[in-house]
């Protein structure tokens, strides 16, 4: 019974959450713009996917080929989550670290400034704004 309660309270709180991110304009726009560049992204791994593996084998990743895969689903999926504003603490964090990641292996190991070292601190600073945000709820 506790657990049943405890799953309907994250719940709950994950909607209060998303609705608070609906009802302030500018976290809507900042969601809605950070979604709206990782769909893209997220496409992009698999359209260019050899490209995509080359790179990411290229950063010393093991298994690169599931780090691919798994990059594109979160950057999709994450990305359309944020456009409608649902789910908005889950897929945010998630897209967080995957950003850190990027800066960390992409940019910082490897050394590619663009974009990871341009594009993602901007996005992970969006992401970062939005879980603030959506976090600020009184009832969370």
């Amino acid at each position: 019974m506790r657990r049943l309660q405890s799953e309907s309270t994250r719940r709950s709180r994950l909607r209060t959450a998303d609705h608070s991110i609906r009802s302030d304009r500018r976290a809507t726009l900042v969601a809605r713009l950070v979604g709206a560049a990782f769909v893209p992204a997220g496409i992009v791994k698999f359209a260019a996917y050899g490209w995509e593996l080359d790179n990411f084998r290229g950063f010393g990743l093991p298994f690169a080929a599931a780090w691919v895969v798994a990059a594109g689903v979160i950057e999709i999926a994450g990305g359309l989550l944020l456009l409608r504003r649902s789910a908005v603490v889950p897929s945010a964090t998630l897209l967080a670290i995957t950003m850190v990641i990027a800066i960390a292996v992409s940019g910082i190991a490897h050394g590619d400034i663009v974009p990871s070292l341009t594009i993602a601190p901007v996005l992970l600073a969006g992401l970062l704004y939005v879980l603030a945000r959506a976090l600020a709820s009184p009832a969370l």
